[in-house]
Formats: C-alpha cells, structure tokens, sequence
C-alpha cells in the first residue's frame, strides 16, 4: 500500500473523529472584509489573523472539531505569540485543511451560471500546501435554482472540474472534500431542491468516477435539502431529515466515509437542528454524517469579538457553545433546551 493510501486513510479516520466535525475558516479576503463591515472591524492582514488566532487558540475546541479549513494566507501567518497558526491547530489534535479553488467565474453563454476556476496550477500549489501542512483541501462549486437553471451543462462542468481537483488532490496524498453547493437563494421548493441535489449529485460521482478517484479517501459536502429562502413557509427538521437522507441514498455510494454538511445560510440554530434531526433516525446509514460549518459556527463569535481583543475570551466561549452544540446534533443528541 502506497505512503499517499496510508496518508489518507489517516486523515480521513481523524477529520471523522466521532463526536468532532470541520470549522470552515477559509473565506477569501473579500468575503471576510464583507463581514469585518459589518461590525466595523477594519479588514488587514493584522486584523484577520487576529480573528483567526482567535479561532484556533480557544481552550478546549480540539475535544468537537476534528479539522479546520483555511484560507492560504492563513497556512503561512503566525499569532502574535510567534507561533504559526496552522501551529495552533496541531497543538489541539486538529488537521489543517486548505480551500484550493479560485472562485467562480460567469460561464460564458449560460446567463446566470458560474464555473469554479484554479486548475491551473494546481498540482504545484497542492505540493505547496502539503509542504507547509495541510493534509486535506476544498474545492466548492455553485448551483443557482431558477426558472431554467441549473442547466445540465453547468452542471457537467462544475462536476468534471470537482473530479479533476479531486484526483488532484489524492495524487499529493491529500484528502479531498468535495463541494457541490445548491444555494438557498429564490423561492424554490424543498421538492425542488431534492431534485437538483440529486441531479448534481449525480454528475458529480460519475465524473468523480472517469477520474478514477478513490471514494473511500474523500469527502462530500453537500448543501441539505432546505426550501428557498424567500419560500413561504420554512421546512421543519424533521422534513429536512428525510428529504436529505432520502435524497444521499440515491446518489452517494456507501464506499464514501463520510458526509460533511453545509450550513449554507441556515441560521446557527436551524443548521444545528437540522443536523440532528438527520442524525436522529433509528436507520444507519452508510456513511458518517457531520458538519464543516462557517457562518453557523463563527457568526456569534464575530458578533461577541468585533475586533476588540479584550473580547476574546467571551468570543471563544461563543465558538466552543456552537462547536459542543453541533457535536451533540452530529450523535442525534441535541435539544433546543440546550442553547440556553
């Protein structure tokens, strides 16, 4: 068996720890500064390493996640204690992760529709990355629900361009989380959300199938089957649960360890009882259902922070409540009684 199997097959069992899921911290500078705004927090290098230390140095939060997702400035910044903040992570018994792809760009001739770009390159910058750490990567691909999107050619190529990451990735030795995210923008319903879920889902494992890469050393992170935001009327966990589920077991093949989900614009509270309800079904499933949440993990944490470092500890006990909140949603083992 190759050094990258073994390597893998390593990763793979720790990010799916039980009890632990993924904190994704890998929002681009200009994602960041958005939210930074808000609270007005100026955006610099200084302020966004802050946050981050912030994030990774919070006492306790190896014991509920398992790995972390960064953004490439931050695998080579360091605290202002001197050390680096992938350092950080590593002395809680966290895995460093890293998000690789460039973006989405406009697809040309399909109104409305984007395509990921970052290929090029990319195998230089993987070897980069393991180099300085990391032992596993994200490549994310957008779907828009409309009247006539998503159309089967964005969505082949979203998929092929997964796939190749993907196959990427396990040639350096590092595992892949895959990203297929069909966003909660419109007034689409939860029916309609299945569908296209399932429909990329799909293409996705048959293009992840042409490019021979092994299921059993990646992960999926899919969007739940959630209605459209602006749809009247919110789904309940419950309906969440079984949609979702129903929807992974006709797409996703049981060779996949293990299934991270997005929150995806659900508020902190709803990404987290959702997350339990699809754990709650006495059925097993084949795979490990966790998370790897942003927003749903650092939102109340910003709002305790807001770029004063007097701040920090109310803000890291946010962090760790939300963190132990979803670890006990990911066991099936949370109540609304437990936010109190």
């Amino acid at each position: 068996m190759s050094t990258n199997v073994l390597e893998m097959a390593e990763t793979v069992a720790l990010l799916m720890t039980a009890g632990k899921g993924i904190l994704a911290a890998d929002e681009s500078t200009v994602t960041i500064e958005k939210r930074f705004k808000v609270l007005d927090v100026v955006c610099t290098e200084e302020t966004r390493r802050d946050y981050r230390a912030l994030l990774f140095s919070a006492p306790g939060l190896g014991a509920f996640i398992s790995g972390v997702i960064l953004f490439k400035e931050t695998l080579k910044q360091n605290a202002t204690s001197g050390a680096s903040l992938p350092h950080l992570l590593r002395a809680q018994g966290i895995v460093t992760g890293i998000k690789v792809d460039k973006g989405t760009l406009a697809q040309a001739g399909f109104p409305g529709e984007t395509v990921t770009q970052g290929l090029d390159g990319l195998a230089d910058r993987l070897a980069e990355y393991k180099h300085l750490g990391a032992r596993f990567a994200k490549w994310r691909a957008v779907f828009t629900i409309g009247a006539d999107t998503p159309t089967p050619q964005a969505i082949a190529m979203n998929a092929h361009a997964l796939a190749c990451y993907a196959a990427l990735c396990q040639e350096q030795g590092l595992v892949p989380i895959v990203e297929p995210e069909i966003l909660m923008d419109g007034d689409h319903t939860l029916a309609t959300c299945a569908r296209v879920t399932e429909d990329v889902l799909h293409a996705v494992f048959h293009a992840l199938h042409r490019q021979r890469v092994a299921l059993e050393h990646m992960l999926l992170k899919p969007n739940m089957i959630v209605p459209g935001a602006a749809f009247p009327g919110q789904a309940t966990p419950g309906q969440v649960a079984a949609a979702t589920l129903e929807c992974l077991r006709r797409t996703v093949p049981a060779a996949v360890p293990g299934i991270v989900f997005l929150s995806g614009g659900q508020t902190e509270t709803d990404a987290t009882a959702n997350l339990n309800a699809i754990n709650s079904p006495p059925a097993k499933q084949p795979w490990v259902l966790s998370f790897s949440y942003g927003r749903a993990l650092q939102a109340p944490v910003l709002e305790k922070w807001r770029g004063e470092g007097a701040n920090t500890a109310v803000a890291q006990q946010a962090l760790l409540k939300r963190a132990r909140l979803n670890s006990a949603a990911r066991d099936g083992k949370y109540t609304l009684a437990m936010e109190q």
